[in-house]
């Protein structure tokens, strides 16, 4: 869509560049470069007064609302970009938060493990040796 909108651009800022300079000036112009009088039998009796104006308000106002639309959208895919990078190293963030509380909750059961097992070993030991009513 960008890429479009510059290429339609760029054909009507040549098209502005065109008519303006199609327009007879007090000098004469561009216009009169092209067989002198010959444009007043181009464009009519009337000549290209008229039509060049409004060739000209039509596409200066395109050229702007272009420009303002390009504008907008160069802008927009920028803050969309910051956007989205701020929302991976928020997931980022939020995995390895995980990753810690994960490994914290195993370390926690391999210490509860370990416990039991030392609670284990001391009974075990007290089963196994003689009693002195038993001799």
């Amino acid at each position: 869509m960008y890429t479009f909108l510059s290429i339609v651009y760029v054909f009507v800022c040549l098209f502005l560049i065109l008519v303006v300079l199609l327009q007879s000036g007090k000098g004469g112009g561009l216009g009169s470069a092209f067989g002198g009088g010959a444009s007043q039998q181009i464009f009519g009796g009337a000549g290209a007064g008229n039509l060049l104006t409004r060739l000209t308000a039509v596409f200066a106002f395109t050229f702007m609302a272009l420009s303002v639309w390009l504008a907008f959208l160069s802008t927009s895919g920028e803050q969309a970009l910051e956007r989205a990078v701020r929302e991976q190293t928020a997931a980022q963030e939020a995995a390895a938060e995980v990753e810690v509380e994960e490994a914290e909750a195993a370390a926690e059961e391999a210490e509860a493990a370990a416990a039991e097992e030392a609670e284990a070993e001391p009974e075990a030991a007290e089963a196994d040796e003689p009693t002195p009513d038993s001799e």
